[in-house]
């Protein structure tokens, strides 16, 4: 009780460990040339998670070629996802039972964890008017009486501070940084917050520790961590400490 530990696996991939439990999110496994940053474990070696949580239907945050794989090697594994991208999900081979479409204000217990969805805007929040579905989420995770959000890919919108408040004190966060421009904006590359909205948000939900993500995968999509850093010691250094992330690297957190 009161210990979890975190593995942080590029761009927005997290592994994460308390109890008797291991879950994973938004881990993009899959080798490319044009990644600045491969995956740590290999696809066919990551076994014994007990769940595999994907924000919104990208690549690199629901690797579909990965989750084939998973979905045979760890066939007792609960997928979780929007529940817009369900049909993707199943076609990945992934058994009816163990594909778990979640939407806003939705949550689901998985082990000794409870998962809590909330809408993200990346960039918009795109929600279908008939279903009312929204296609991307972020998390909100709680074990072991610590709470870690997960913020996907998003843009701050009005509500969303609330939302995270309603859940009570955020003992971790990992947030975007790699903003959104004119030139993103031309090749359909779509935004998150930039590094000082990210570091406010932090300031005003005020964890113990926020780690910066989104910044190293792609030359084209990325930003400076240390500009993150910087900013966020500037405005908030007596309130929280950045923890800026190194591939695989353990993150113990004791509370």
């Amino acid at each position: 009780m009161g210990t979890i530990t975190l593995w942080w696996l590029g761009q927005m991939g997290l592994m994460i460990k308390a109890g008797q439990t291991t879950i994973c999110i938004d881990y993009y496994a899959s080798r490319e040339e044009n990644r600045r940053t491969q995956p740590p474990i290999p696809v066919d070696e990551l076994r014994g998670v007990d769940a595999f949580l994907g924000t919104h239907d990208h690549l690199d945050h629901i690797d579909h070629g990965a989750w084939k794989i998973w979905a045979k090697t760890n066939p007792y594994a609960k997928f979780i996802f929007s529940g817009a991208h369900r049909d993707a999900v199943l076609a990945d081979g992934v058994a009816q039972e163990n594909a778990i479409g979640i939407n806003d204000g939705e949550s689901v217990a998985v082990g000794d964890f409870t998962i809590h969805a909330i809408a993200a805007a990346h960039e918009f929040l795109d929600r279908d008017p008939e279903t009312g579905l929204y296609p991307h989420l972020q998390y909100i995770i709680e074990c072991c009486g610590i709470r870690i959000h997960h913020a996907g890919d998003t843009v701050r919108y009005e509500g969303m501070l609330s939302k995270l408040k309603s859940f009570g004190h955020i003992d971790i966060q990992l947030l975007p940084i790699n903003g959104r421009d004119a030139k993103r904006y031309r090749r359909n590359c779509i935004g998150n917050m930039t590094f000082q909205e990210a570091a406010d948000l932090a300031g005003e939900v005020g964890p113990e520790i926020v780690i910066p993500g989104h910044w190293d995968m792609f030359a084209d999509n990325s930003a400076d961590p240390e500009e993150f850093a910087d900013y966020l010691d500037a405005k908030y250094h007596d309130r929280i400490k950045c923890r800026i992330p190194k591939v695989m690297e353990e993150i113990v957190f004791e509370k």
